[in-house]
């Protein structure tokens, strides 16, 4: 099997990177969709949660109220560590038991924005970073979530630096220009 992890800060084009890979036949394991089902009624994750932090995170019908979580972790780092550490963990056994249920001839792309050491660059075969300039993110971003300029800045600010990620990467995919540009260099990686 060849596992490729594919990672970028917000607005790179991380994700449109998976999709082609999806289109050349890739199965693609998506972290952030993972960190949303980890932390649903029931879940082990969301138990763990409310262990930690206690049922006030909760709301009324017992789901996650993440705007009274964030409100807790973003004052204290040391609760945003804990948490971090509950919904990684979860998240990486999730990664390796979608990996374990695939078929040794198959690629598996593991899509994460934050390349934790256990789940991602334990599992993973190669690592492919994807990289714009910064002004081409903040437009990216702005366009589809309706953030302003300052705001998607700090995001950006607050991620991993380009340069850590091209300190962890095989493939570095710089995605200043169009997707068609994009697909070329992503299917001369691929079938290298």
């Amino acid at each position: 099997m060849r596992i490729i992890g594919v990672t970028g800060g917000i607005g790179s084009g991380k994700s449109t990177v998976s999709k082609i890979l999806a289109s050349f036949g890739a199965h693609i394991i998506d972290a952030d969709r993972l960190a949303k089902e980890i932390v649903e009624k029931g879940q082990n994750a969301l138990n763990e949660i409310v262990d930690y932090f206690g049922p006030s995170v909760l709301n009324a019908e017992g789901n996650l109220d993440r705007k009274k979580l964030s409100h807790i972790v973003f004052k204290d780092k040391n609760k945003l560590e804990i948490l971090n550490n509950i919904t990684h963990n979860n998240v990486a056994q999730k990664i390796i038991e979608r990996l374990d249920s695939l078929d040794d001839n198959e690629t598996a792309v593991v899509d994460a924005p934050i390349p934790i050491k256990h789940g991602f660059l334990d599992v993973v075969h190669e690592v492919w970073v994807v990289t714009a300039d910064k002004e081409v993110r903040i437009k990216r971003v702005m366009e589809r979530s309706g953030l302003t300029y300052n705001e998607v800045e700090d995001r950006i600010n607050s991620q991993l630096s380009d340069d850590f990620y091209k300190s962890i990467s095989n493939t570095v995919i710089i995605n200043n220009g169009t997707v068609e540009e994009l697909l070329l260099q992503v299917k001369n990686y691929y079938y290298l």
